[in-house]
């Protein structure tokens, strides 16, 4: 069977308070390996870290979502810092910039955005970056970090970018992570994209419970999942799943370095 890694799953959602040992079940069963478990404010780093203890096959973030950082309470970012030097945590974020919800003034939500970054570099830890139509604005980010520090580690989460966007992202270093929307019927664009794109930067994701791929959209999405995606993206490089679980699961362990747990 082959060996996927789920990058990108909120599992410390509500919504999976009910049967979290039932959805890894089913994710170990479907041939996903690992589970980056990623933290959106600084209670759910904490809870991030505490599935770690209880799941041999899950790995953690720690960070403050765009969406969330206006709400962030005064002493969250400190708890956020001091959690990521934790062997538990394996990535910083999930960061970046939104300008479709209007939760977080603009910027705020950079302030927020640089402060990852930088904690991303202290710590040797990857950043997971969210953009959602704010494609601009985050590469303009990007490249003034990459002009200072150089290369980047880390990933574009669900990526929907352009082929130049992708381009962009992958000059300064960065990895580029599908979710189910690279299923969806009027995704044609974007698979055109990640058809050309090196396999040596590619990964998978769920972003579950959000996003379920084709063909359980509109279900609860769950790490199990990520096969429809695998295999999605397979099929755009002319491989074979097994192929392509191989590659996207050797990217992801060397770029979160992820040691526990692996088959």
């Amino acid at each position: 069977m082959a060996v996927l890694t789920d990058t990108h799953a909120h599992l410390d959602d509500e919504q999976f308070a009910g049967d979290l040992a039932a959805v890894l079940e089913r994710a170990l069963a479907a041939g996903v390996a690992q589970v980056v478990a990623v933290a959106t404010t600084a209670p759910s780093s904490a809870a991030c870290i505490s599935l770690v203890a209880n799941h041999l096959n899950v790995f953690a973030t720690v960070g403050i979502h765009p969406n969330h950082a206006a709400e962030a309470a005064p002493t969250a970012w400190d708890e956020v810092a001091a959690l990521a030097g934790k062997k538990e945590v394996v990535g910083i974020g999930e960061t970046g910039l939104d300008r479709h919800w209007n939760y977080a003034p603009f910027p705020i939500q950079e302030d927020y955005f640089a402060r990852h970054l930088a904690l991303s570099r202290r710590k040797s830890k990857p950043v997971v970056i969210h953009c959602r139509e704010a494609d601009a604005d985050v590469l303009r980010m990007l490249r003034a970090e990459f002009d200072r520090n150089g290369p980047i580690r880390g990933v574009m989460h669900s990526f929907v970018g352009d082929a130049d966007m992708a381009a962009a992202c992958l000059a300064m270093g960065l990895h580029l992570s599908f979710a189910g929307m690279l299923t969806y019927k009027n995704a044609k664009a974007l698979r055109e994209v990640a058809a050309k794109l090196p396999l040596d930067r590619l990964l998978v994701e769920t972003d579950c419970p959000y996003l379920a791929p084709v063909p359980v959209r509109g279900q609860r999405n769950e790490p199990a999942n990520v096969v429809h995606t695998a295999a999605c993206l397979a099929g755009l490089h002319g491989i074979t799943p097994e192929a392509l679980a191989e590659r996207t699961t050797r990217n992801a362990r060397a770029l979160f370095a992820l040691k526990r747990g692996a088959a």
